[in-house]
């Protein structure tokens, strides 16, 4: 069987079929469709040359309604199927243009992708779920920010104060440092919170390869705490542990501390500058429905922590 030379049909002819069969009448097709009624005629006899089938039973008298034959029929169903792909089509097209559909790139790090980001992306997908958010985490934001400047990423959780760069940002959320120590350790065994001074002679577990502004002896203001450290990590439960195992104390933001864990203490610090957690995006990029979104839903997931 020779393929039929489906190059020279129009949407429009399947179309006039369907309301032809639907209305049984030349007349009320035409007004559907906005023809006239020898256009729809036309357009039916040009879709029977094409097919080489005769897909219309014409009446011969007026009182008569339109009829489709088998082939007619059967065309029919393929030209329904046609159409609910471009209506698809069309209604995927309308989407992107308004951001319901495509990809949001956000930058991430260890304690916000625990804590915040879980639930933000809950709350994000219950409006958007057709928009795939791509994770690109560091322990660093010194380069998620970087990739938010040169375009790999449209938003990224980071840490103030924001590094140089064309940002916008809102703050989330005001996480305190706390001491932690080993569970059977002597130090704040009180419900008061401890001074500073009270770690000057205690060894340290410190993070690694960080922001320089986010190491903890330029957080806390002194350089002489460097001299105190004992090991570096930049994975959490890493330098939970080894606290746990009595190596050292440890000053971590308390989003960073994982309560499940077990053979810590933590010890509440005064005097002592909270890290404020943010988000951040390229301010000379339009922030779109969906970024604005996922801003919101960070903003009230951050917020379920503060409380």
């Amino acid at each position: 069987m020779s393929r039929p030379p489906w190059t020279s049909i129009e949407f429009r002819h399947f179309l006039a079929l369907a309301e032809v069969g639907r209305t049984g009448s030349f007349t009320a097709a035409a007004t559907a469709l906005g023809y006239t009624q020898s256009a729809i005629s036309q357009q039916i006899k040009k879709l029977e040359s094409v097919v080489g089938r005769r897909l219309v039973d014409r009446p011969t008298t007026t009182l008569q309604t339109v009829t489709l034959t088998d082939e007619g029929k059967i065309l029919l169903e393929h030209a329904k199927a046609i159409q609910a792909r471009l209506d698809t089509a069309w209604a995927d097209v309308h989407a992107l243009s308004e951001g319901a559909v495509g990809t949001l790139r956000v930058g991430s790090y260890e304690s916000v992708g625990a804590k915040i980001l879980p639930h933000a992306l809950k709350l994000f997908k219950e409006i958007w779920p057709r928009i795939d958010v791509v994770l690109e985490e560091y322990d660093d934001d010194e380069i998620l920010l970087q990739e938010v400047e040169g375009g790999e990423l449209d938003l990224t959780f980071m840490v103030f104060p924001l590094t140089p760069g064309p940002f916008e940002s809102a703050e989330l959320l005001v996480d305190p440092y706390v001491l932690v120590v080993p569970e059977n350790s002597s130090i704040g065994t009180g419900d008061a919170p401890m001074q500073l001074d009270r770690i000057s002679d205690l060894p340290l577990i410190a993070y690694g390869q960080l922001r320089g502004i986010h190491d903890i002896a330029a957080r806390l203001g002194r350089p002489s705490l460097n001299d105190q450290v004992v090991f570096r990590s930049n994975d959490n439960g890493t330098i939970m542990g080894m606290v746990a195992e009595g190596l050292g104390a440890a000053v971590m933001p308390r989003l960073s501390v994982d309560l499940n864990q077990s053979g810590f203490r933590i010890v509440d610090l005064i005097r002592v500058s909270p890290r404020i957690i943010g988000i951040a995006w390229h301010r000379g990029r339009r922030i779109t429905p969906v970024m604005q979104s996922f801003i919101s839903a960070a903003k009230s997931s951050a917020g379920l922590l503060a409380t």
